[in-house]
């Protein structure tokens, strides 16, 4: 059995990512020996990365009571460890807002970027990246377009989660699948969504090829 987790980060109902997400899944269900579970950073209780989370470390080595926050955090952060462990395959469906990843998104990651958790260093100080034996899947839907070279530099969404999920975790880029224009060219709006869920189902199709 593969295990497959899908990180919803839209909570637009209308939102093309998420229904390049509501596709995605919808599809990865057809495919045999699948374990498809989804993490919806919207409706999970994601409290903020800050201060407070490393007081709550502080707090559990020297054995004493943790506030509710301090507590939310750690269970938060766990849950994201524990649902990223379990995986062979991640799959992360989101959009570009304001040239880069939703907050709720980016808390996610601030939780699972962590030394002994996606990477550590060696005694040469050197990065070892910790997550080589697992793949992911990027689909992301932006309204302009920025695959073109003028226009790539100002895109820090799909660029930062490859960043992060291969250069820092090491994992394998399964796929990845962009919608782009369709704000650009609302007249051809229709068209370029409807092409690119086509690319969202092959993609789903391409999780038959995974063997845990």
């Amino acid at each position: 059995m593969t295990n497959v987790l899908v990180i919803k980060a839209n909570n637009r109902p209308d939102g093309v990512s998420t229904k390049m997400f509501e596709t995605y899944v919808e599809e990865a269900k057809k495919v045999a020996g699948l374990n498809v579970t989804v993490y919806d950073v919207f409706e999970e209780d994601t409290p903020y990365f800050g201060q407070e989370l490393f007081n709550a470390f502080g707090k559990v080595q020297n054995g004493e009571e943790l506030t509710e926050l301090e507590s939310r955090l750690l269970a938060a952060k766990q849950k994201a460890m524990d649902a990223v462990t379990a995986a062979d395959v991640v799959v992360l469906a989101f959009p570009l807002w304001n040239l880069t990843i939703p907050a709720k998104l980016q808390t996610f990651i601030d939780y699972v970027y962590a030394a002994g958790f996606m990477f550590k260093y060696n005694a040469e100080g050197q990065m070892v990246q910790l997550m080589t034996d697992k793949k992911f899947v990027v689909l992301n839907a932006r309204g302009g377009y920025y695959s073109a070279p003028e226009a790539q530099p100002m895109e820090m969404s799909v660029n930062y989660i490859k960043n992060v999920f291969s250069g820092i975790a090491g994992m394998e880029l399964l796929d990845e699948v962009v919608i782009e224009g369709h704000n650009a060219e609302p007249n051809r709006a229709e068209e370029i969504i409807a092409e690119g869920m086509e690319r969202v189902k092959a993609s789903a199709q391409k999780l038959a090829t995974v063997t845990a």
